[in-house]
């Protein structure tokens, strides 16, 4: 039986992710790189796993062939430089070195996520976080978007906290406050910390369950076309670079059930483009104009969640009941809008961070609300920092770019054939 043995450890070596991690190759940038089977998921892992390290994607190169596939990336860490902290470089082998499920950490036992959906408002947050205090309900965690007219929100308690009987209770407080006035649909679901495998990815879930098509802004270019010789459909996005932006737009390809075959990222002076070659999980491509329509509209959501002006504030002070009821109420009544929040403890120790604007998507936050916040919570406790980030590119692709007719195929390939020899070192940069 000892062929068997080999033959079962050759496997195991073939299935094994081989990772990459090299500083010498690209004077600007680290490069990670990733071979292994191809499996349904795994890019969206590996985009994930950078994504949460608050990593910078400045080029990638996608390419599967069969059921092989090799992901390049060019990652800088939040300040622009290559990775040289050993424990995030050890991460990052250790996390896509391997296909099996990872185990959930043990930070999330013992929790419960109330799951909220409704109609965004002024003062909205705030009243979730005041009827969660008046319940005596400690927030461990929480995950807030805002977008559109919609909010989607993460709330972790602890399970001592989340009984089926005070969650009724919660349901029944919190669930005419997301609904509002409107007839939009809104309400509360608690389920089991363990369920929700990645906030920022079950928030995009949510805000695409009950998206909202009204576009009163400038939106990111994107396009999607057929290149029926070669079975693909290609996706093409363009937009000013931001953190998380290739996460966000995988992560939405995956959900609606796509694959990325082939794929390349770059930016330059600020901004970004992406291109995907990508079928059905059935293998199949996008087969109608409103199939294309939908796409596009989908990923120009996922990007427009992330990507607003205003004001980030920063705040880490010692945890106490109440906390975010007092902080948010704060903002009420200053007239600010949470557009995001992302809220944490550790120990006794609380880091809450909200993005916020004026009342109105665009108006300028005033020094004297910030001042008021910081007389609430502490001057000492508050960081601020202005957010603003490029308009999207709005401009059409130039005559090159025309993928109209027979010209599709030979414009992407070439494109495609040049990016690949290029990361392969086989040409110099064209």
């Amino acid at each position: 039986m000892e062929w068997l043995d080999e033959y079962e450890k050759l496997v195991i070596r073939m299935d094994t992710p081989k990772v990459v991690i090299d500083n010498a190759v690209c004077p600007t940038a680290t490069l990670v790189q990733v071979d292994s089977a191809r499996k349904r998921g795994v890019l969206l892992e590996a985009v994930q796993v950078l994504a949460d390290l608050d990593l910078s994607v400045k080029k990638a190169y996608i390419s599967s062939d069969g059921r092989w596939f090799m992901d390049v990336f060019h990652v800088t860490d939040r300040h622009g430089c290559k990775l040289t902290d050993e424990s995030v470089i050890s991460y990052i082998q250790q996390s896509l070195g391997t296909w099996t499920e990872p185990s959930q950490p043990s930070a999330l036992e013992g929790l419960t996520v109330l799951e909220l959906t409704g109609a965004d408002r002024t003062g909205l947050i705030s009243e979730v976080f005041a009827v969660l205090a008046d319940m005596d309900c400690s927030v461990v965690d929480a995950r807030a978007w805002s977008h559109r007219g919609r909010l989607a929100c993460l709330v972790y308690l602890r399970d001592e906290d989340a009984d089926a009987v005070r969650v009724a209770r919660i349901e029944s407080r919190l669930g005419p406050l997301l609904r509002g006035d409107s007839d939009a649909s809104g309400g509360v679901v608690a389920v089991p910390a363990c369920s929700v495998a990645h906030a920022d990815r079950r928030l995009h879930q949510l805000m695409y369950a009950a998206r909202d098509q009204d576009r009163a802004f400038p939106t990111p270019s994107v396009s999607v076309e057929s290149w029926a010789e070669r079975g693909y459909s290609v996706v093409t996005v363009q937009c000013a670079d931001r953190p998380k932006l290739l996460y966000d737009v995988v992560c939405t390809l995956t959900d609606m059930d796509y694959l990325v075959f082939h794929g390349t990222i770059d930016t330059n002076c600020g901004e970004a483009r992406q291109e995907f070659y990508i079928r059905h999980a059935d293998g199949s491509p996008i087969s109608s104009e409103a199939e294309m329509q939908r796409v596009s509209q989908c990923l120009q959501d996922a990007i427009e969640r992330r990507s607003f002006e205003g004001v980030r504030l920063e705040l880490c002070t010692p945890d106490r009941l109440g906390l975010l009821s007092d902080v948010t109420r704060t903002f009420r009544e200053n007239g600010l809008l949470v557009a995001q929040a992302e809220v944490s403890t550790k120990g006794d120790m609380a880091t809450n961070v909200f993005y916020v604007t004026g009342t109105t998507a665009g108006q300028t936050v005033h020094q004297s609300a910030i001042d008021a916040v910081r007389e609430r919570v502490g001057v000492d406790c508050l960081v601020v920092e202005e957010h603003r980030p490029q308009l999207y590119q709005k401009t059409k692709l130039d005559d090159r770019d025309d993928r109209s007719g027979g010209g599709i195929g030979l414009v992407h390939l070439g494109n495609f054939v040049k990016r690949n020899l290029y990361h392969l070192g086989l040409i110099r940069s064209w």
